[in-house]
């Protein structure tokens, strides 16, 4: 399915939270934490992506070059996250496909306080940096029409 998608984007995402998506065995508060994660990233980049931290993604080569993969430092949540919101703001048409996330019955998750805190201090951080040259843009805009 993902590989489906690519044909017409440069990046997919596999969603747990579009229609059709969803998550098997995971406790409510993973659900919650996850959601939540999603939910502030859309509204601090006002980035349309549903899934924002979910790591099932395809992408074309030359989106990977363009967003300058290697120069990415995020860990965790935020490395998913940073990987979208660099496509979107360089252009490239991101789309999420449906997909079942059945929760691992061996191991143990990397899910830490720590990179729970990475990916809100940055997201926070862009959020600001984001929004302020919205706001500046605006602001400029309107001074025009006033001269």
């Amino acid at each position: 399915m993902l590989l489906d998608a690519l044909q017409d984007a440069d990046m997919v995402k596999g969603s747990r939270w579009v229609p059709g998506g969803k998550v098997v065995n995971w406790p409510k508060s993973r659900e919650i934490l996850s959601r939540g994660g999603s939910l502030w990233t859309r509204m601090m980049l006002g980035i349309p992506l549903r899934d924002a931290t979910g790591g099932f993604n395809a992408f074309r080569a030359a989106t990977l070059r363009g967003i300058k993969f290697d120069e990415i430092a995020s860990a965790g949540y935020c490395f998913q996250i940073d990987l979208g919101w660099r496509a979107l703001k360089a252009g490239y048409r991101v789309v999420e496909v449906p997909i079942t996330f059945v929760e691992r019955e061996y191991g143990q998750s990397k899910m830490s306080q720590k990179i729970v805190a990475e990916a809100l201090i940055r997201t926070t951080w862009w959020g600001v940096k984001h929004r302020s040259r919205q706001l500046r843009g605006l602001a400029d805009k309107k001074r025009r029409e006033l001269v």
